[in-house]
């Protein structure tokens, strides 16, 4: 496995490759706080992987913080139990950040109007419920909130493409509350509400996001850390954790952070052999050719 190999920024030196590690003891010291992804880090949409738990745990027996970032499109407050159910205890962190929240910071002030139709399981109503908006049908919305797919187990945005169409006829803005594409559930992948937005954005359509890589969601971190550590963190002292290149790492990026690519999540398949042996020069063409560039990166995150 390579070690402390240089990076470069995507374009900078064709040469240069992503290290690869295999404890996060090594990168540790290096960071004050941890702007920490969920799915696909810390669990599959079924169970917690194994050591991710001991390794958030030991960063912060150490004295760094952990801020969970998340594009689930629920309120925070809604996710510790959720994590729980997965073998993810409370004090393996200290503080959730999602793009719920983000979104009902956006959409409660009444920016995109104050009607709007809900396109997505009813799972997600903690979005908005308690703002001063109004349900409405379709027909009838000023905006469209988009917090998922109805079904995701058996749908795609293919399955919205008449939807959509009358949304443009209509003008319509779409707030996308989950900018993710897809995540792993178990051995099964499903989409999200981003691939919806993405799919209106090609038609022509406007579509807002709250949520990784955007930047509203990364101030809000900052103000979150900032409580959490009783001081402002230094960027160079900060690393985001992800296994999403164009959520987590391209966020990150934006954002002059440090990131940290976990290859063991949506992007498996096309870092190695098997899910604990990423090759380098694997994991490198793959940033550049989606224009990010993690300093490091790891299969799974584990001490």
């Amino acid at each position: 496995m390579s070690k402390e190999t240089e990076t470069q920024l995507p374009g900078h030196n064709a040469e240069k490759l992503v290290p690869i590690y295999q404890s996060f003891a090594t990168l540790a010291e290096r960071y004050d706080a941890l702007l920490c992804d969920v799915w696909g880090v810390l669990h599959n949409g079924v169970a917690a992987y194994e050591g991710v738990v001991d390794a958030l745990c030991q960063f912060r027996q150490e004295g760094g913080k952990v801020l969970l970032l998340s594009n689930a499109p629920r309120p925070g407050l809604r996710i510790p139990a959720h994590l729980e159910g997965f073998g993810v205890p409370r004090d393996a962190y200290d503080d959730v950040l999602t793009s719920g929240d983000a979104t009902r910071a956006s959409i409660g002030g009444g920016r995109y109007g104050t009607r709007f139709w809900h396109l997505g399981p009813d799972r997600d109503r903690p979005t908005f419920e308690g703002l001063a908006l109004e349900q409405v049908a379709e027909e009838e919305a000023d905006f469209v909130l988009c917090t998922g797919l109805f079904d995701d187990e058996t749908e795609t945005a293919d399955n919205y493409t008449e939807l959509l169409a009358r949304l443009k006829t209509r003008d319509v803005d779409l707030v996308c509350a989950n900018p993710d594409i897809v995540v792993d559930r178990g051995e099964k992948q499903v989409f999200c509400g981003g691939a919806i937005a993405q799919a209106y954005t090609r038609i022509g359509g406007r579509s807002h996001y709250f949520g990784k890589p955007h930047a509203p969601i990364y101030e809000m971190a900052q103000e979150k850390l900032l409580t959490l550590c009783g001081h402002a963190v230094a960027r160079e002292r900060l690393l985001a954790v992800g296994d999403g290149l164009l959520t987590d790492i391209k966020g990150a990026n934006d954002q002059g952070i440090d990131a940290l690519f976990i290859t063991g999540g949506i992007a498996v398949e096309r870092c190695g052999p098997d899910a604990d042996n990423p090759q380098p020069d694997l994991v490198s063409a793959l940033s550049r050719e989606a224009g990010v560039w993690p300093m490091a990166a790891m299969p799974r995150l584990r001490w």
